[in-house]
């Protein structure tokens, strides 16, 4: 998906003020917008922190926590474009251009898209030289990406994606098997990266979810290149984006959760009146122009006056369900990605003063979390620690199972498979640990809910709507919040 190709310029002379739910990426890159444009903004976060599902704090240890694991292709047009102008861009660390598979026993499979001729070639070779399929799979996965509307992108995009999302009604599963591809590639290769996206398996996700990122990647040379960040969020992302909101006027109250939306009937329609917010201080109700719910799925459902549901598109965000998940870091005394038995390699391991191992990303289809990084490699500003070794972060899907157990348990059942895909390290001792769960997290991108999903604009003219659930082509994700925040900002704004 490329940039969104209007500019948001402002129609008005006069300073139009602008309440905003939710200070996820979604409410941020709104206020971006907005406040460029020479508005008021005010943004209401019910948590004690910022970021929505990006959302990080750090405890009374000094740890940094996470939401989840943030990952940023380089196909994060508008993200990225977003963090260029509040001068956040350098704060991504990019990682080789290879995707790496952890099998059981530290067999590491790479899909290495690593090669000079680009788009679409260096895909194509590494889905053919990868060692994570057998050449049956391999064959029959060119067999299915070759009769994709995959091919025709390569030509016409729009028409391509035109046709991807008329195949929103089936799962990507069904239409994998139906043009020729195997079990094997997805229990192997696929079912991992379709959890990593939307934290559901190929049989249960939409085909268009992962065609659309099998045509952006296969189009663009870059898009399949991951990042992370320097270290947490809340420093590195959303942090210069609320700095830049706020050098404009902009402002974040925390702690300001909304207990009742107020309206008011007429004959020319509804409108929103004001917010009634509970404060550390009490209640309180604050007025403004416009109003933006920049919410969660279960967030938009708990906000929308039930009086609105006569009107089909809040009655459609019903229909959307969330999905749970629960993100374990596991903090080590040693080097847990650092491979090999060999007293060279047991070394490297232990020396604390050295970090050493898997740089990247990396999936898993023998765990129950699809993908996991070592921060402490990865990302080591923040989760670096002077004396310990690796931070796995590590992400449980689906998570239903995980909800109601207790942090022990979780704990001690992800270290177990952590020792099952890397026994070299079965000498290093966890010393520290956290959980955090999530009920309801990335809306559930089944078949057959795109029609569900509402435009940013609504029946009630000063009431608008972002969150990456919203329509846009992007999956639920930080490029989608970040698409949904401008598409709702420019039809604030009349764009």
């Amino acid at each position: 998906m490329g940039p969104l190709l209007h500019r948001v310029e402002p129609l008005q002379e006069l300073m139009v003020r602008v309440a905003i739910v939710g200070s996820g990426l979604a409410g941020l890159s709104a206020a971006v917008d907005l406040v460029d444009a020479g508005h008021q903004v005010d943004i209401y976060e019910a948590r004690p922190f910022m970021g929505g599902k990006v959302g990080s704090w750090i405890d009374p240890d000094g740890n940094h926590i996470e939401m989840g694991l943030h990952v940023f292709f380089f196909n994060y047009t508008n993200l990225f474009a977003l963090m260029r102008k509040v001068n956040a861009f350098d704060n991504l660390l990019p990682k080789d251009h290879t995707h790496l598979f952890v099998n059981r026993g530290a067999d590491v499979k790479e899909l290495d898209f690593r090669f000079a001729l680009g788009a679409p070639f260096n895909g194509l070779k590494a889905f053919f030289t990868t060692p994570q399929l057998n050449w049956l799979d391999k064959l029959r996965n060119a067999l299915a990406l070759g009769t994709s509307p995959i091919v025709q992108g390569l030509l016409d995009y729009e028409g391509a994606m035109k046709t991807i999302r008329a195949l929103d009604r089936v799962s990507f599963q069904q239409w994998f098997i139906g043009h020729g591809g195997s079990v094997n590639s997805i229990e192997r290769m696929w079912n991992p990266i379709a959890y990593a996206l939307g934290f559901i398996d190929c049989k249960s996700i939409s085909a268009r979810c992962m065609l659309t990122i099998f045509l952006m990647f296969a189009t663009k040379t870059e898009a399949s290149k991951l990042n992370l960040l320097k270290g947490s969020p809340h420093r590195w992302l959303t942090g210069p984006i609320l700095d830049y909101i706020k050098a404009r006027g902009g402002n974040l109250h925390l702690r300001h959760r909304v207990i009742e939306l107020e309206y008011q009937d007429s004959s020319a329609g509804s409108l929103v009146t004001g917010l009634k917010l509970g404060t550390p201080d009490g209640e309180i109700v604050v007025q403004a122009d416009n109003y933006l719910a920049a919410c969660d799925v279960p967030g938009i459902q708990k906000l929308i006056p039930a009086a609105w549901r006569r009107w089909p598109l809040f009655e459609r965000i019903y229909r959307l369900e969330a999905v749970p998940v629960a993100t374990v870091q596991l903090r080590y005394n040693g080097w847990v990605t650092e491979l090999g038995e060999s007293g060279s390699a047991e070394a490297k391991r232990k020396n604390l003063a050295v970090p050493s191992g898997l740089n990247n990303l990396l999936y898993t289809a023998d765990a129950d979390f699809s993908c996991f990084a070592d921060l402490a490699l990865a990302s080591p500003e923040d989760y670096r620690k002077q004396g310990l070794g690796s931070l796995l972060q590590c992400v449980l899907t689906p998570g239903d199972r995980w909800i109601p157990k207790k942090t022990e348990e979780i704990v001690a059942h992800t270290d177990a498979q952590v020792r099952q895909l890397f026994p070299s390290a079965s000498s290093l001792e966890l010393v520290w640990s956290n959980v955090v769960k999530l009920a309801q997290s990335l809306y559930r991108e089944a078949p057959g809910m795109d029609p569900f999903r509402p435009e940013q604009n609504t029946p009630v003219a000063n009431f608008f709507l972002a969150g990456s659930y919203t329509k846009q082509d992007y999956i639920d994700s930080m490029e989608g919040a970040t698409m949904s925040g401008r598409l709702a900002a420019a039809k604030i704004l009349g764009c």
